[in-house]
């Protein structure tokens, strides 16, 4: 194949959806993975002129490796993996509970990086190879809320600048972007939504499209490795 290439988990809605277009409308062949958003993958994959989709349970994390040697296997030019899948059930300071716990930590971080460490030991690409982890903004403005969550996002935003002064190539760069409010949330209203995602330096809300623009950005490695966004 002689479009690059790039893996988006949780590919086939919201913000991961978004992303896969992005990358798509500027010429890259895009994988587009899911757990159990069958039909949701299948449709996209129908609207971009060149992409395919693959079924992954990140709760098992020796299956999300099979996936990407799979991957790695077939593509000639793998540059960009991007780890945007992630589940967020609710809980709080007072009580967390550990099955949650467990299963957000493997999906939001354990799995991940270990989806990183085999792509980068086994991809091959034309331009080196570029990880980005969608992490939270709640990693600089932290709140108890979704508690499990958000230890899991910061357990994965921290391995960034680990990967950074591990890696040898330097044309191989891992980044976190980090979105605040975004998308409705759980049982926001309309009238919580407009206020909460307000709640930034620029004081507007923020479109799905600008973190997709910003993840190509960065699959171009204009930025120093290790780097948060």
């Amino acid at each position: 194949m002689s479009k690059p290439t790039v893996l988006v988990t949780g590919g086939a809605a919201r913000i991961g959806a978004s992303i896969v277009k992005k990358f798509a409308e500027k010429g890259w062949h895009c994988i587009i993975h899911y757990r159990d958003s069958d039909i949701e993958a299948a449709k996209l994959q129908k609207l971009l002129p060149s992409a395919e989709i693959i079924q992954c349970d990140l709760r098992n994390g020796n299956e999300a490796i099979d996936m990407v040697r799979k991957i790695s296997s077939k593509c000639n030019d793998w540059r960009v993996l991007v780890n945007n899948a992630s589940v967020f059930p609710y809980d709080n300071a007072a009580q967390i509970d550990p099955e949650i716990t467990d299963e957000v930590m493997k999906v939001n971080a354990q799995t991940p990086v270990r989806l990183a460490q085999t792509f980068l030991a086994t991809a091959r690409s034309n331009g080196g190879r570029v990880v980005i982890h969608i992490t939270d903004q709640k990693i600089e403005n932290t709140n108890p809320d979704f508690f499990s969550y958000t230890m899991s996002k910061h357990a994965l935003s921290s391995t960034a600048k680990m990967f950074a002064q591990a890696l040898e190539d330097p044309r191989d760069r891992v980044y976190n972007v980090a979105p605040g409010a975004i998308l409705p949330s759980h049982d926001q209203t309309p009238d919580e939504i407009e206020v909460s995602h307000r709640l930034n330096p620029l004081q507007r809300k923020t479109g799905v499209t600008e973190i997709a623009e910003t993840a190509l950005m960065l699959a171009k490695g204009y930025l120093r490795s290790g780097e948060t966004i």
